[in-house]
């Protein structure tokens, strides 16, 4: 598992900063920017400065969202930043290297491991993205296409080109993206497949973590979730996000009844200290697959198999149980 950097690592303050994007860097939303141009300064510290107009483009203010264009011109504020530390441990960065699962001129796909976040910050020295720069001092434009919590393991898509990223992103904005998750519930799904259709709000940051609740107040999600196989009193379930929410699959599951297993946020606490105590190491999602057409309109298709510990706690610890026949849906549970 990654720890937490138990070292403060040497900070400077920077001076006021004007930056030109060119077309490597277009299309990238400025909040994205801003963590790359002011390392280890925290993700809410960033927030504050895009909020109170600190960080401006050509002028004005912007919202977070806000998508860089060519020719923009970005004031990036005074802040105390990470200077250049010691590089991620070797082992560490030859083991991700490891986990490389595909790759050509513009794409680089990961089973990314459990316990490892996609990227460093907010306390933790690095993460993937972190792990393959110093692995592959090459790839220096790098970037995330999409992101998994820290506990998820599975398959994590990263561009090797600023257009790369920025065509993979509009496939995202055209919904022509399908991922598909598996995911351990607690309860019997006996409701055939659902359109979990509930609109997510982020209410605030428990300990420093986004929370997330089912409110009219929210932005629109959409998760179809099906019965993959029953093992007792629990549900494996496929998960397939048709938005990318904070949270979505951990939410959508909790509102239709069915907490994800050892969820320490939104789940079951009684049950996930039995489910521990049975062996479960973890959060039980994964994220299995990930396809989207190419430019020639070829379907490229990636997928990973059920991460070890998770195989072994359904192999060991819970009993496997046939599919009942399913009974009619009529309404929320």
């Amino acid at each position: 598992m990654q720890e937490k950097s138990a070292i403060e690592p040497a900070t400077e303050r920077t001076r006021v900063r004007k930056v030109r994007i060119d077309s490597e860097l277009a299309g990238q939303r400025i909040d994205n920017f801003l963590r790359r141009e002011l390392p280890g300064v925290p993700t809410g510290r960033l927030y504050r400065l895009l909020r109170r107009g600190e960080v401006r483009v050509n002028g004005g203010r912007v919202r977070a969202e806000y998508k860089l264009a060519e020719g923009d011109e970005v004031r990036i504020p005074p802040a105390r930043v990470n200077l250049a530390g010691a590089p991620p441990p070797a082992a560490a960065s030859a083991a991700i290297l490891e986990r490389v699962i595909f790759e050509d001129k513009h794409l680089l796909v990961v089973d990314k491991p459990t316990g490892v976040a996609v990227h460093g910050g907010s306390g933790i020295s690095f993460g993937v993205i972190e792990l393959l720069r110093n692995a592959r001092p090459d790839l220096k434009d790098l970037s995330l296409v999409h992101r998994l919590d820290r506990e998820t393991s599975g398959c994590l898509v990263l561009a090797k080109r600023r257009s790369a990223l920025r065509e993979l992103h509009e496939k995202f904005r055209a919904g022509v993206v399908e991922k598909n998750y598996l995911a351990l519930a607690i309860g019997d799904w006996q409701i055939g497949e659902q359109l979990i259709d509930a609109p997510l709000l982020v209410t605030n940051r428990k300990g420093g973590e986004r929370h997330v609740v089912v409110s009219e107040e929210g932005k629109p999600a959409q998760t179809r979730i099906q019965l993959s196989r029953r093992y007792g009193d629990y549900s494996l379930l496929q998960c397939a996000p048709l938005t990318g929410r904070t949270h979505q699959i951990r939410v959508h599951a909790l509102s239709a009844g069915f907490p994800l297993a050892g969820d320490e946020r939104y789940g079951d606490e009684a049950e996930n200290r039995k489910l521990k105590n049975l062996g479960l190491p973890r959060l039980f999602l994964h994220a299995q697959s990930i396809a989207f057409p190419d430019d020639s309109g070829n379907d490229r298709h990636f997928t990973t198999p059920l991460a070890e510990d998770l195989e072994a706690f359904l192999a060991n610890a819970l009993p496997h149980t046939p599919k009942k026949k399913q009974r009619p849906y009529y309404g929320n549970r």
